[in-house]
């Protein structure tokens, strides 16, 4: 794995395209997806799952290469209700999702990497980060969930203080519940 120095900081409008495509990729999804310009819409918003508001970005030489969206899982059902809305604008229904979340958490969403950046420690460092973030705003617990399918990363998320909770379904996917709780100080 190649050494790269990583900054991350808080998204800024100018950050939403890649903050839309972020959640497109942790979905598996490309930009021919029929939710990208969903996803393009809500990242430039003020309040919603996927706003910009809500991300952390990773910049490597001053080139933006991967995010991390995270909220207050108390503010789940507000935050989700634009995509509800933009999805019935657009498809005329919309299926609802399982709740990924709850009061008591804060929840990290979504997050990826750009594909010629990954493997360098960009992922860890956005985790890291946004936890450590939740924690010093005063959340006790930080959760997630990863698929069952996909041992890799939750060996990363094992390896920053995630532990399994319970097993959940999300989009027809058996996954995992994870949870960081906040260290005790003294």
């Amino acid at each position: 794995m190649e050494r790269t120095d990583i900054k991350i900081r808080e998204a800024v409008a100018a950050d939403a395209p890649l903050v839309g495509r972020v959640v497109l990729m942790a979905l598996h999804y490309d930009d021919t997806h029929p939710l990208a310009s969903i996803f393009a819409e809500l990242a430039v918003r003020e309040v919603s799952q996927y706003s910009y508001r809500n991300a952390l970005v990773a910049e490597v030489e001053d080139i933006v290469v991967g995010a991390i969206i995270g909220y207050d899982g108390a503010r789940l059902e507000e935050l989700r209700k634009p995509l509800y809305e933009l999805m019935i604008e657009k498809f005329g229904s919309v299926r609802p999702v399982e709740d990924e979340t709850s009061a008591g958490e804060f929840y990290l969403d979504s997050l990826a990497v750009l594909p010629q950046w990954r493997g360098r420690g960009v992922g860890g460092a956005l985790l890291s980060a946004a936890r450590d973030r939740a924690f010093a705003a005063g959340h006790e617990r930080v959760g997630l969930i990863v698929d069952f399918e996909n041992p890799r990363a939750e060996a990363l998320y094992n390896s920053l203080g995630f532990e399994r909770v319970n097993a959940t379904t999300f989009l027809g996917h058996n996954m995992w519940h994870l949870q960081a709780k906040k260290p005790k100080v003294g």
